[in-house]
């Protein structure tokens, strides 16, 4: 099969034209009153009936001529005779003549013959059964509510375009509708195609190159968020029948078909060629980054959007430019405006002549003043927008942004509020609980090597570090906890391994930890100890190790490759061995550190951790 390659890219502009002509208008529907608030009705609704439909009284009390109290006062009352009681929910059967009253609840019908009524507090009961003493003097119509008051028969209730509440659900409820017409949500489906993609709650084979879906789960809660109906369909694999047989049977059922996925220029992604060949492509490729590979046409009658397949991409190309094409289909207002003005905690240098749409982060310094930085790993990582709380765009002629610069960042949602605390570095189990102390703190376990640096560039208010440090940085030490740390090997130590030396001696699948881990960072010293030993050198003895640079990132990774058989023994901690009931091989003490930036060393956040650290971290407690 033919590569396609992208050579004159859409600009967003014309991507939002693109998505602005396809049809995306989902008619009207009627719905049930219960399921009404929040939809947007689809045409005027009048009044059929006077809401009330009778003149009623306002307060307990009795129904009465206004003119028999006329003069009426504390100290001359208007003596009239009760001559019957009427109760909210019945019919009246008394007809007031002149001098009479009928004792009346809140909300009864007035009976015939009675145009006011008075409060039970201003009468008093007679010496005589049978009569009332009125001590004041009301006009007709007082505390009196007649019919039509409320709303009156022909009345314009609602209009279109409403929003209904459920202040509108009463009036409706009132008048006695029980289906509302509706403008109809945006149908849309949803399919990710890629043969590695998993369902969450499947089993994953990660020897297969197996993943869970993301897309569909996000943009599902994205497309629900902007009005319209998500419908996920089995994701499609590569091979372009069934891809377009999936593809087929959402546009026939849906208004808008989002994939996610096989968009890009590669032999193996074949979207672009199902809707060029059976549809209508309108655009292959956007100036925009991340989600240059972005599609958008027709298929059948139903328009079409393909996504990139990387979560960030894709999130942020359907935030960007369906997310507003959904919410005017659905007549669903923008959000409210939710824009902070920052300064770049750092440099951040771009110059591809692309629109850039940056995921990032907000921290406030000891200031009290918003600091931006990215927290971009990339299309793939999904907690590039995890750890975000907005987007700020980068235009094309944009070569950098200078420190200190101020930028405008439109947040994902209005009730986005930075994170309290920020910190960066070492993974590890105990500082995950000293975290669960805090109110909204955000934690990025970058490392201890990448945590300094960081630190250095001032952007976290404390950095977690572990093991030795080769370079000091300008902090201060908040406290810190020992952690035991070596080799984690099966349940029963099967091998009988007893320290390092028999990695090198022997034929034992290592899995180790990045180099920016402080637990690298000690077995390298271990090992650079042993070389000394042996009179040889570290990387001579590294690479006797069966998989010394076969290194994952998070802490309990290794410990994991080893429960799974998938090594012999694992870099990682005796706490994580311990929880996941595997052996142990101590290799000695590690001091985990907590650095504060000395400038957020006021903030409020800052100290409360610095108290939960001098408490002394008691493992136990925290659990």
């Amino acid at each position: 099969m033919d590569r396609k390659e992208f050579r004159d890219l859409a600009s967003p502009a014309d991507a939002r034209e693109a998505i602005d002509s396809l049809p995306l208008e989902a008619g009207v529907e009627r719905v049930p009153l219960e399921e009404a608030r929040g939809r947007v009705l689809a045409e005027r609704l009048d009044a059929e009936l006077d809401v009330p439909g009778f003149d009623r009284a306002s307060l307990d009390g009795y129904a009465l001529r206004a003119r028999d109290t006329f003069g009426a006062d504390e100290a001359d009352p208007a003596r009239l005779t009760v001559v019957g009681e009427v109760h909210a929910g019945e019919e009246p059967d008394v007809d007031l003549e002149t001098g009479q009253a009928a004792e009346i609840s809140t909300g009864a019908v007035m009976p015939p013959g009675a145009d006011a009524m008075v409060p039970v507090e201003r009468t008093d009961e007679a010496d005589e059964a049978g009569e009332v003493l009125v001590r004041t003097s009301v006009a007709p119509g007082d505390n009196v509510m007649f019919a039509g008051a409320d709303v009156a028969a022909g009345e314009r209730a609602l209009g279109p375009g409403a929003r209904i509440t459920p202040r509108d659900i009463g009036l409706l409820s009132a008048l006695g509708v029980d289906e509302v017409p509706v403008r109809a949500r945006p149908k849309v489906g949803i399919v990710s195609t890629g043969d590695e993609l998993v369902r969450p709650g499947g089993d994953v084979e990660s020897e297969r190159g197996q993943i869970y879906d993301v897309n569909s789960y996000t943009i599902a809660a994205g497309v629900e968020d902007a009005g319209g109906d998500a419908v996920l369909y089995p994701h499609a694999g590569d091979e372009a029948t069934e891809m377009e047989r999936i593809l087929r049977q959402a546009a026939e059922e849906c208004d808008l078909v989002l994939s996610s996925g096989s968009t890009s220029a590669s032999a193996v992604d074949v979207i672009y060629r199902v809707i060029e060949e059976q549809g209508d492509l309108l655009v292959h490729g956007v100036a925009v980054k991340p989600g240059k590979p972005m599609l958008v046409g027709r298929l059948e009658e139903s328009a079409y959007v393909g996504l990139p397949g990387y979560p960030v991409s894709a999130m942020m190309v359907f935030r960007t430019f369906v997310a507003p094409a959904i919410r005017e289909a659905a007549d669903v207002p923008e959000p409210e405006t939710a824009t902070v003005t920052g300064r770049m905690a750092r440099q951040e240098r771009y110059a591809e002549g692309r629109l850039r749409l940056m995921p990032v982060g907000l921290v406030t310094d000891g200031d009290g003043e918003t600091l931006v930085y990215p927290v971009d790993k990339g299309s793939g990582a999904t907690t590039s927008l995890a750890h975000a709380d907005g987007v700020v765009e980068v235009e094309p002629g944009t070569d950098y942004l200078e420190e200190g610069s101020p930028v405008t960042v439109q947040l994902f949602s209005p009730d986005v509020r930075p994170p309290t605390l920020l910190g960066v570095g070492e993974d590890d189990p105990t500082l995950n609980r000293v975290l669960d102390r805090l109110e909204h703190p955000r934690y990025l376990p970058v490392g201890s090597r990448p945590a300094l640096r960081r630190l250095r560039d001032g952007i976290p208010d404390v950095a977690v570090v572990a093991g030795p440090i080769a370079r000091e940085v300008d902090a201060v030490d908040l406290g810190g906890w020992e952690r035991e740390w070596g080799l984690v090997v099966p349940a029963g130590n099967p091998d009988d391994v007893t320290g390092l030396a028999e990695l090198v001696d022997r034929d034992l699948r290592l899995v180790s930890r990045t180099t920016d881990s402080g637990l690298r960072t000690s077995l390298e010293a271990e090992l650079e100890a042993l070389a000394a030993e042996r009179d040889s050198d570290r990387t001579t003895l590294a690479g006797a190790i069966d998989g010394y640079q076969f290194a994952l990132r998070a802490h309990e990774s290794p410990a994991r490759a080893v429960q799974r058989d998938d090594a012999d023994v694992g870099l990682g901690l005796a706490d994580t061995a311990d929880r996941l009931g595997l052996g142990f091989v101590s290799l000695g003490s590690q001091q985990v550190r907590v650095l504060a930036n000395p400038d957020r060393t006021g903030k409020r956040s800052v100290r409360e951790l610095k108290r939960a650290l001098e408490s002394g971290v008691d493992v136990d407690e925290l659990e």
